[in-house]
């Protein structure tokens, strides 16, 4: 029986020159503080380890001299693969200055890669990236000209594109836990998330590599629970202990019970956002949540959609998550990112991303740095300044709607509002709508190919994302279409009687969100598009709770579609519908009634496989065709290939 536990000096003298070396953490949480500390002195004393390569996925630093940035020191990195590097700007500089070889690629495929590596792969295949900075066919995710090895190839499979990423073995893995056992098992009650340590411990390990692990505490040996062991002893090579100080659990909070879960923290009243330009696109954003729905918040600006659903009482009817693993719960921001007070579940990072690719995510809403006439956004790169992607490429590619969201202009933008309208008294000095964007993190033109709605939400103004590009779909009261946005872009985008954003999103009491939402009239709910004889009904959100809601909903909808005096198409959105099971069987009594008087074709649609299965055996025991789809797009595209009255 051999005790892994040995000093910092001991552990890093393990680290040889050129090791490729993968790090742990996510902003601060999970960072092995100590151990990058450790790297940092013994490089400055003895020059080794030097030229080493890292390897990480979320950036573990604080944006100043901690995590990663403790490496930047000419002669100790010689590559970096790394996901995320807006908060390893030391790094950054570097890579932007052709001082080491240097690598972006998406977070969520740096995540799913570990695993195999782990597992003796030569790489994973994936459609994450593809028509991005990250395709081979643009820069192949190298950040700079030093970087010319291929880390991404295009491949081809049964007609289909696809991007695979090679392996990159693991000589080192630097991880961090919570408890340590004298054998090397290790636990993380205390942290705020378990991230990937399990893939990264297991990728050095099967790559011949060995596992450095910093925890807080020891434990006796056997006195841990098997099922708390999130890294066993086997795959671990030596244990340090760290100094309280390099072990908090964000860089921000040194302990809260409520991101670990160990115990449910007291909320207290959210704290109204001030009426800026910030909460106003906040708000406008806020009005695309799906109730019921799972939904990602990006860094930055869309934080505030969260506050905002907090303040109009609707948090508590959507699932917020972050890429970093959390589910439900309020995600925190800043130095916080990642961790969430009171989540629901937490779960590792690679498993969130497996969930986000394919296709759970029902909404994102992400950042907008730079923007062009085809729809593409930046938010990487901007000439010497280098933030990289994250998991924003794997989110935005992936999710069912996608908002981005920011300032129409940057740099002094000063607005007046509170009385319905919008008044611009100092405009940015610099455009974000430009000809074309320094670079492709998000392309409209692959999204509009694929039929995904996209919202471009600023303080002024609304695009909605169209297969000719840009459309400026909604503009503020107040705001001079000429005067405050065209004269203000590089390109003139499809203009075609724009709406008026809604004039509740610009006034200092609240928006009655709640109400909008979860309250909507059925007039409201049903769109008549009398030239395609379609008439779209909107279910979402709505809750059948007593035989009077039904009796109502029932009324309602025989009266609209009698006078429309003929038989139409329907394409039904039932996602997030609530019906008590007591009506369940009225329910779709009414909906086969509908269908026998009024319809010539209905599709339905909803992301709930439940429903999908419980709604068609209710509509195939009353003798009806369910044509129940997962998107609108496959259920309007049903009605178009079998409809009989073109």
């Amino acid at each position: 029986m051999v005790d892994k536990v040995v000093s910092l000096e001991s552990a890093i003298a393990t680290i040889g020159d050129g090791d490729t070396v993968c790090v742990s953490g996510f902003v601060g949480i999970g960072t092995p503080e100590s151990l990058l500390r450790g790297i940092e002195e013994r490089f400055v004393a003895h020059q080794s380890p030097k030229d080493i390569s890292l390897l990480f996925a979320a950036a573990p630093g604080d944006g100043k001299d901690k995590g990663l940035n403790r490496l930047a020191k000419p002669g100790l990195v010689k590559r970096a693969v790394g996901g995320h590097w807006s908060l390893v700007p030391k790094l950054g500089a570097m890579a932007v200055k052709n001082e080491i070889e240097a690598y972006n690629l998406p977070l969520g495929c740096i995540s799913q890669l570990y695993r195999d590596i782990a597992a003796g792969k030569p790489g994973m295949f994936s459609k994450v990236g593809l028509h991005t900075f990250v395709d081979p066919r643009q820069s192949g995710g190298a950040i700079n000209e030093t970087t010319t090895k291929p880390l991404v190839e295009l491949k081809e499979i049964n007609d289909e594109e696809w991007l695979f990423y090679h392996s990159i073995p693991v000589d080192v893995a630097l991880i961090r836990g919570t408890t340590a056992d004298p054998l090397g098992n290790i636990t993380m009650e205390r942290e705020a998330l378990t991230l990937d340590m399990l893939s990264i411990a297991m990728a050095a390990k099967n790559s011949g590599g060995l596992v450095i692990a910093q925890v807080e505490r020891i434990a006796a040996t056997d006195s841990l629970l098997p099922k708390e062991v999130v890294v066993p002893g086997n795959l671990v090579d030596c244990i340090v202990i760290a100094e309280p100080d390099e072990h908090l659990q964000t860089y921000k909070t040194p302990y809260e019970h409520g991101f670990s879960g160990r115990i449910k923290s007291v909320v207290s009243d959210p704290v109204p956002m001030e009426l800026s330009e910030r909460k106003i696109i906040a708000r406008r954003a806020a009005m695309e949540l799906p109730v019921n729905g799972v939904v990602n918040l990006g860094i930055g600006m869309p934080e505030g959609v969260g506050a905002v659903a907090n303040e109009e009482n609707i948090i508590n009817n959507i699932t917020l998550t972050t890429e970093a693993g959390v589910l439900g719960g309020v995600p925190q921001s800043g130095l916080d990112f990642g961790a969430a007070i009171n989540a629901n579940a937490i779960i590792q990072t690679n498993q969130q991303f497996d969930f986000y690719d394919g296709g759970g995510l029902d909404l994102a809403c992400l950042g907008m740095a730079e923007t062009d006439q085809n729809g593409n956004v930046n938010v990487s790169r901007f000439k010497d300044r280098f933030a990289g992607a994250g998991g924003f490429i794997n989110i935005s590619q992936n999710a069912r709607k996608v908002i981005f969201v920011g300032t129409f202009t940057a740099g002094g933008l000063k607005v007046k509002t509170g009385d319905g309208k919008l008044k611009i008294v100092q405009e940015g000095r610099a455009k974000k709508f430009t000809s074309d964007v320094e670079q492709i993190t998000f392309n409209g033109k692959y999204a509009a190919k694929q039929g995904k709605e996209v919202l471009y939400i600023t303080e002024r103004c609304v695009f909605r994302l169209t297969d000719n590009g840009l459309k400026l779909s909604e503009v503020a009261p107040g705001i001079d279409i000429e005067k405050d946005i065209l004269s203000h872009m590089d390109f003139v985008p499809i203009i075609d009687e724009p709406a008026l954003m809604q004039k509740c999103i610009f006034e200092t009491k609240g928006m009655k969100l709640r109400k909008t939402l979860l309250e909507i009239p059925t007039v409201n709910r049903l769109v008549y598009d009398k030239q395609q004889n379609i008439v779209f009904i909107n279910m979402s959100g709505l809750d059948i709770a007593t035989i009077e809601d039904l009796t109502k909903l029932d009324k309602d909808l025989n009266k609209f579609f009698k006078n429309l005096g003929e038989k139409v198409n329907i394409v039904s959105n039932h996602d997030g519908i609530s019906v008590a099971p007591p009506l369940a069987a009225k329910f779709a009594n009414l909906l086969s009634q509908l269908e026998y008087d009024y319809y010539l074709t209905a599709t339905r649609y909803t992301n709930s496989a439940f429903m999908r299965q419980k709604l068609g055996q209710d509509l195939k025991q009353r003798s009806i065709q369910p044509h129940i789809f997962e998107t609108k797009q496959e259920a309007s595209d049903y009605i178009f290939a079998t409809r009989e009255d073109i």
